[in-house]
């Protein structure tokens, strides 16, 4: 269960795979910016022993997938490089409280939401791609992205009181579905399609 407060709007798939090789390069991007998200969590709170170990292995599983649509875009002829970022996550981040021990919950959720999104289209590219290889390569991700969506929730859980934790989920799921509705249209993982209304 993604506990996403919007689906993802049709038509979707079709404009991301009119880019495929940007698209791709922002998601290597994603990968990246997940694996550094880990990591940092893991220095800022140290003192959270239960987040040590399964945080490492989400950032070594996120690794992993950078590396996997490196190999894509190799295999496409299509050089990694920079690329400008949807603002999804920054807007995302905007929602989480400051004081502590507010940060750590709403920093948790606010991953949890993102891995969800993430999962949610994947699912949709391992649907709807005509490319039918790269579909299968999406529905290999899904399973990964629905489990981290799920530790990050219940890390949260290991300190924060079930009714609390689930509210805040829902109320920064609705964050969410309101920046999505302000992010520009363009070709990246976390966008409207371009065209779409804003």
């Amino acid at each position: 269960m993604l506990r996403l407060a919007v689906e993802t709007e049709p038509g979707w798939v079709e404009a991301m795979e009119a880019d495929l090789p940007t698209f791709l390069v922002d998601h290597a991007h994603c990968e990246k910016k997940a694996a550094s998200t880990a990591i940092n969590l893991i220095f800022r709170y140290q003192d959270r022993i239960e987040l040590m170990a399964p945080l490492s292995r989400v950032a070594r599983e996120e690794l992993e997938h950078f590396e996997a649509v490196l190999e894509r875009l190799a295999a496409m002829g299509q050089a990694f490089g920079p690329l400008a970022p949807s603002p999804y996550a920054a807007a995302l981040y905007e929602g989480v409280r400051r004081p502590e021990p507010d940060r750590l919950l709403d920093t948790l959720l606010v991953c949890a939401l993102i891995e969800a999104r993430s999962c949610e289209r994947m699912q949709r590219l391992a649907e709807e791609l005509s490319d039918r290889e790269l579909a299968r390569f999406y529905g290999e991700l899904v399973v990964s992205e629905a489990r981290h969506h799920a530790l990050y929730v219940d890390l949260a859980l290991l300190w924060f009181d079930r009714r609390e934790t689930l509210e805040r989920l829902s109320a920064l799921a609705q964050h969410e579905a309101e920046v999505l509705q302000r992010v520009p249209g363009e070709i990246r993982v976390h966008s409207r399609a371009p065209g779409g209304a804003p």
